[in-house]
Order: C-alpha cells, then sequence, then structure tokens
C-alpha cells in the first residue's frame, strides 16, 4: 500500500516537472522571439557584433519571423483600396457593356459595396464595420431606416426591368433592393431584411413587412423582435443570418431562386462585395461544372477578392462610378428613386395599436399624401404571405468572442 503511495506521488511530482520543463521552455522561446524581433527592426547596419551572433543562432526563429512579416505585408496589400485610372475605367466598363449585352443569363451578386453612397458602411473597407470591430473600435450608431435606394440600386433595378439582368443575389440586410422596387421573385437577400420579420409558428411562414428596423432587439442566436403574429399569437422573429447561423427561411432568402439563377448563369456580375463570404457557397459558382464551362465572372471591388484570379475582368472603382459608365454604354436612362413609388409602403403592415411603443426606430414616412397608401392595422397586403441593428455589428463581435472562447 505504501508503495503504492510512493509511485502515485513520485507520478505527480514527474508531471508537474515536465510541466513546470514545458513552461520554461515557452518563456524561453518567447525570450528568444522578442530578442530577434527586435534585433531585426534594426537596420542591418546599426546591429552589434553581438546581435547579428544571435541573428546566426536563431536561425529558424529569424526565418519564422521574416514569413510572419511577408503574410502581414500581403494582408495589408489585399485590404488596401485600388482606383483604376478614368481611361482604364471606362475602357474596362466598356468590355463589361458587351458581355451584358451577349449575355443570355446574367446574374449579379451584390455587397456592401453598393449601400456605402447610401451612409451604410461597408465591413471590410478601411472603415468597415469589421475593419473598426477588429481593431477595438466602436462602430458609429446610425439609423439606417433614412437610407435611400443609390444610383446603383437603380440601375440593377432597370437591366432587370430592361431584361439584362435575370436575378440579383444579395447580401445586404438594408433593403434597398426591394425598395428600389426590383420584383421580390428577381431578388434573393441570403442575409435577410432589416425590414421583415415573420411567424414561423404559421404554415407557410407569415411575413410582416414593416416600416422601420425590426432587429432592435435582435443578435446572433436572438431573433425574438418583441412582437406577436397577429393571427396566430406565436412570437415573430427576424430574418437576419448572421455569422455562424444558417438560414432556412424561403423568404426572403429566396435560396431556391438563388441556386437556380446561379445554375442557369452564364455570366456572373460581382458589385461591392469582398466575396470572403459569398465564396463559400458552392452553389453559387457553378462548382460541379469544368472551369471551362462555368459563368464568366466580373468584379467591381476597391480592394482584392478571393474570386480575382477567376474573373474574366476586375474593375477597381466605387460602384455608382461604374454603373453610370455602363448605363451610359448601354443606352439606357438611370432611374432616380421616388419615395412616392417606394414598394414597401404597399407591402407594409402597420402596428398593432398595442403594439406601437414596441420600437424605438425611426419610422420610414410615406410622401405627403400618401398616408393612404398603408393598409389599416392588421391587415394583410397581397404580396405579403404573412442604426445600429441588432443585424450590424453586435453579432460578428459575439461570434468572434465564441470562436475564441472554442
Amino acid at each position: 500500500m505504501a508503495e503504492e503511495t510512493d509511485t502515485g506521488v513520485s507520478s505527480r511530482l514527474e508531471r508537474k516537472a515536465l510541466q513546470k520543463t514545458k513552461i520554461m521552455q515557452r518563456e524561453s522561446e518567447r525570450k528568444i522571439f522578442r530578442l530577434v524581433r527586435r534585433i531585426l527592426k534594426k537596420p542591418e547596419a546599426e546591429r552589434s557584433v553581438d546581435e547579428a551572433a544571435v541573428l546566426l543562432l536563431h536561425k529558424e526563429t529569424v526565418e519564422e519571423l521574416c514569413k510572419r512579416q511577408v503574410r502581414r505585408n500581403v494582408l495589408k496589400r489585399k485590404q488596401d483600396e485600388v482606383f483604376d485610372d478614368a481611361e482604364e475605367l471606362k475602357s474596362k466598363v466598356r468590355q463589361l457593356a458587351v458581355a451584358v449585352k451577349q449575355a443570355k443569363h446574367l446574374v449579379v451578386y451584390t455587397g456592401a459595396g453598393i449601400s456605402t453612397a447610401a451612409s451604410i458602411p461597408d465591413y471590410r473597407g478601411p472603415n468597415g464595420v469589421w475593419t473598426q470591430l477588429q481593431k477595438g473600435q466602436t462602430v458609429s450608431s446610425s439609423d439606417l431606416s433614412k437610407a435611400e435606394p443609390t444610383l446603383t440600386h437603380m440601375c440593377i433595378k432597370m437591366l432587370h426591368k430592361e431584361d439584362l439582368v435575370k436575378h440579383v443575389v444579395s447580401q445586404n440586410c438594408d433593403g434597398l433592393h426591394l425598395r428600389s422596387d426590383l420584383p421580390r421573385q428577381a431578388l434573393s437577400e441570403l442575409h435577410g431584411n432589416m425590414f421583415i420579420e415573420v411567424c414561423t409558428s404559421c404554415s407557410p411562414v407569415r411575413e410582416y413587412v414593416r416600416l422601420f428596423d425590426v432587429t432592435e432587439r435582435t443578435s446572433l442566436h436572438r431573433h425574438g423582435t418583441g412582437r406577436r403574429c397577429s393571427h396566430c399569437g406565436g412570437e415573430l422573429r427576424d430574418t437576419i443570418v448572421h455569422f455562424g447561423e444558417r438560414g432556412t427561411l424561403e423568404q426572403p432568402l429566396n435560396w431556391k431562386g438563388a441556386a437556380e439563377a446561379a445554375k442557369m448563369a452564364d455570366v456572373i456580375l460581382c458589385l461591392g462585395s469582398s466575396l470572403k463570404v459569398l465564396k463559400k457557397y458552392a452553389c453559387l459558382w457553378a462548382m460541379n461544372r469544368p472551369a471551362s464551362k462555368r459563368p464568366k465572372l466580373y468584379i467591381v471591388n476597391l480592394q482584392w477578392t478571393p474570386k480575382d484570379d477567376l474573373a474574366v475582368l476586375k474593375i477597381h472603382g466605387k460602384c455608382d462610378d461604374v454603373m453610370s459608365l455602363l448605363m451610359d454604354e448601354l443606352n439606357i436612362q438611370i432611374p432616380a428613386y421616388d419615395r412616392a413609388k417606394d414598394p414597401i409602403f404597399s407591402l407594409a403592415t402597420p402596428l398593432q395599436p398595442e403594439e406601437v411603443d414596441s420600437c424605438t426606430r425611426e419610422v420610414i414616412a410615406p410622401p405627403n399624401g400618401q398616408e393612404d397608401c398603408l393598409p389599416e392595422p392588421g391587415e394583410q397586403t397581397e404580396g405579403a404571405t404573412a442604426v445600429q441593428g441588432g443585424w450590424f455589428g453586435r453579432g460578428y463581435g459575439k461570434g468572434r468572442k465564441k470562436k475564441k472562447a472554442a
């Protein structure tokens, strides 16, 4: 019995000694890394004989630190915004115009870059939401309901009307494609719409379009809006798909429409998207086809994207500038956004009297004299089957914390 006790004590002491040795070894490696990094920051001519000897002694550490610096430089270059000069921009847009005219089934993929002109920040640009959060900065608050469709939104709507664009697949939650009067059957909002809340207790799912950002109380894995379905009493939830979540709602996500459009596409035009998220959706890129039979890819973005090497043409320009030139080349007039024709007013379902105080977000006001276009409280409109919002930043922050803790 005594021998077993001695053996157990000895085993514990050995484990502790081994653990202590590993800790001391890691600390020694850290000191070496710090020392070598400090020496490498000096110009070679200013290094002492002893410092040069340290670098020779720790060649592997020097190589690792040099590799890390190369990776940092590459990452920085990818984050830099690049602008084509005026003549190059016009030349590239002419090439794009030819592709648009010749396309049999053109599909447009849009990202946050098409909404920056509406004062909605993008995500990965120099002042983007994710960029600021990664630096530990706070995202300035603003009421995103004040934004209106940009020139690019109106161009896309017009290109669809002219039958040049067959379908639009958007990562944006700002609802501006819907408000531009792009038909809903031609739109897939893969990450949801800030103006739409749904009742998943109803079958089929009942949809409520609102005139304000419904995500005030929602965030990652917490989608209840605090209101209830006027038909079954079930809790309403937003439609936003955060990082790490899988969107399953038929509308407004419309994954079926997106997948079918991608299957038929012979040209894909990507506007204002980093494609770092979209690239993960294999069904959008016809990856099951041989490379030579996949859709021809055109990208408009100021920064590097992971699909650049596969693109027929990469245009470095702001979306509004590129689309304005494109419409000139196609000889198509760009319609101005008309609030009186904004479909959100005819689609919207007003709050019940008891729900009036359920939100503090600014409500989009209809044009003067158009208040009568709104349906009565509780009335479901035909065509609808049923700041800093919760989708804008907070879900990302929670996702990063969860990932670090894992």
